[in-house]
C-alpha cells in the first residue's frame, strides 16, 4: 500500500490560491499591474495610481508591422516606477528566474511570453509580453499576477498562487531566453505629483490614425489597433482616477462621458478586427472616431501650461546643480539663462540633467538633439521635451 504524504497531495492538487492583490487592476496594463503590487506593498494603498500622473500621446514611429505604437516597453515602465512609485532597479537580467534556492528578500518582477504561462488565458494561444511576481517562501513559491482583462480565451483576473517549488522551477526553466527578470527595492517616493495632461499635436494625431487606416494588411492593422485603443483607454481611465484620488472626489460628468467615449472606441475597434479577421466588411467610421477622441482629451483633461513645464524643468536642473530654483530665473542676480556660465555646471552635470529629465517626463531625446548648444538653457530643454516621443 502506498502512503500519500500531505506534501505529495498538495503537489498533485496544483497551486494553492491566496487572496488576490488589491490594486486598481482594470486601469493598468500588463506591465504596470505587478509594479503596482510592489508600490502599494512598500508605500501604502493606491500609491500605484501615480502611474497616471502624466498623460501624453507620444507614439513611437515604428512598432510591429511598421505601425506607430503607444505600447510601453519594460525599460519605460521601470523608469516610470523609479520616478513615480519609489521602486529602484537593483538587478536586471535577461534570463528566466530561479526559485528553489532563491532566498532574496524581494520578489522577482518577471516579464515573459504569456504563451507559456498556464495561469493566463493567453497560454497556448497568443504570444504577448506579460509580467508577474515570483517570491520564494517557507510554504512554496508564490506567483502574483494582478492583470485584469477579458480575452477571447476567457477572463484574466488578479491572483496569487502558492506553487510547489519543483513544479514551478520546471515551468520557469522552460521560459524563453529573452525573459526579463528584475529585482526592485523601495526608495522614498517623494510627494505626489500634480496630474498633468500634455495636449497632442493635431498633425501627430492625424499621422497616427492614418497609418492604421491606410495600412494594406487590414487584419494586422486592426489587430494592432485593438491593442492601441485598449492601451489609450486604460491610460485615460488611470489618469482620471489619479486626479480624482488627489482631489478627494469623484469624476465630473465631462470626464465620465469622455471615458465612455473611449470605451466605445475600444469596442468598435475590436468589432472591426473580428469582422475583418473572418473575411467580413470593415465597419466605417472607426478611425475618425479614434481621432476625435484623441483631440477631445485636451478639452476634458486640459494641458500643461508652458510656464508649468518651465518650472518643472528648472526644479530638476536646480536639484542636479544643488542651487536654488530662484537662481535659475533669467534676470535673477544677473543670470542670463546660460547654464554653462554657472560654476556648478559642467559636462557631467549636463549629462545628469539629460538623464533626469528623460526619467521625469518619460521621454527619450533624439540623438541628433543631444548637442551641447541645446542643453544649456531651461527654455531649450523644455523645447526638447515637447518634441520628444515617449521612452521606448
Amino acid at each position: 500500500m502506498t502512503t500519500v504524504l500531505p506534501q505529495d497531495a498538495a503537489a498533485a492538487a496544483g497551486p494553492h490560491p491566496l487572496p488576490a492583490p488589491q490594486v486598481r487592476a482594470p486601469l493598468l496594463d500588463c506591465l504596470q499591474a505587478n509594479l503596482a503590487v510592489l508600490a502599494d506593498r512598500h508605500h501604502g494603498p493606491d500609491t500605484h495610481l501615480r502611474l497616471g500622473a502624466v498623460l501624453r500621446f507620444a507614439p513611437a514611429p515604428r512598432g510591429p508591422g511598421g505601425l506607430p505604437t503607444v505600447e510601453p516597453t519594460v525599460a519605460g515602465q521601470l523608469a516610470a516606477a523609479a520616478e513615480l512609485l519609489g521602486l529602484a532597479v537593483d538587478e536586471y537580467g535577461t534570463r528566466p528566474p530561479g526559485t528553489a534556492a532563491d532566498g532574496a528578500a524581494e520578489p522577482a518582477y518577471v516579464v515573459a511570453d504569456a504563451f507559456h504561462l498556464p495561469w493566463v488565458p493567453y497560454h497556448g494561444h497568443k504570444h504577448v509580453e506579460h509580467s508577474f511576481l515570483v517570491e520564494a517562501g517557507a510554504d512554496g513559491v508564490t506567483v502574483t499576477d494582478a492583470y485584469h482583462n477579458d480575452t477571447p480565451w476567457g477572463p484574466a483576473r488578479p491572483l496569487r498562487q502558492v506553487h510547489a517549488p519543483g513544479r514551478l522551477d520546471a515551468l520557469l526553466a522552460e521560459l524563453p531566453a529573452d525573459t526579463v527578470t528584475v529585482r526592485l527595492s523601495a526608495r522614498p517616493p517623494g510627494p505626489a505629483p500634480a496630474p498633468v495632461h500634455e495636449p497632442a499635436d493635431g498633425a501627430a494625431i492625424d499621422a497616427y490614425v492614418r497609418a492604421y487606416a491606410d495600412h494594406e494588411d487590414r487584419v494586422l492593422a486592426l489587430e494592432r489597433f485593438t491593442l492601441e485603443t485598449w492601451l489609450l483607454a486604460r491610460a485615460r481611465h488611470l489618469h482620471a482616477e489619479y486626479a480624482a484620488h488627489l482631489a478627494g472626489g469623484g469624476r465630473g460628468e465631462a470626464v465620465r462621458a469622455h471615458l465612455a467615449r473611449w470605451d466605445g472606441v475600444v469596442e468598435h475597434t475590436y468589432l472591426a478586427y473580428r469582422r475583418v479577421a473572418r473575411g467580413r466588411a470593415e465597419p466605417a467610421g472607426l478611425f475618425e472616431r479614434a481621432g476625435e477622441a484623441l483631440r477631445a482629451d485636451a478639452e476634458v483633461f486640459g494641458g500643461r501650461r508652458p510656464e508649468d513645464l518651465q518650472d518643472e524643468v528648472r526644479a530638476v536642473v536646480a536639484a542636479v546643480l544643488h542651487v536654488s530654483e530662484d537662481a535659475l530665473v533669467v534676470g535673477a542676480g544677473g543670470f542670463d539663462g546660460d547654464l554653462s556660465r554657472l560654476p556648478e555646471f559642467g559636462s557631467m552635470r549636463m549629462v545628469e540633467v539629460v538623464e533626469r529629465l528623460e526619467q521625469r517626463f518619460a521621454v527619450e531625446f533624439a540623438p541628433e538633439d543631444l548637442m551641447p548648444e541645446n542643453l544649456h538653457r531651461v527654455a531649450d530643454l523644455c523645447a526638447l521635451i515637447r518634441r520628444s516621443p515617449a521612452a521606448r
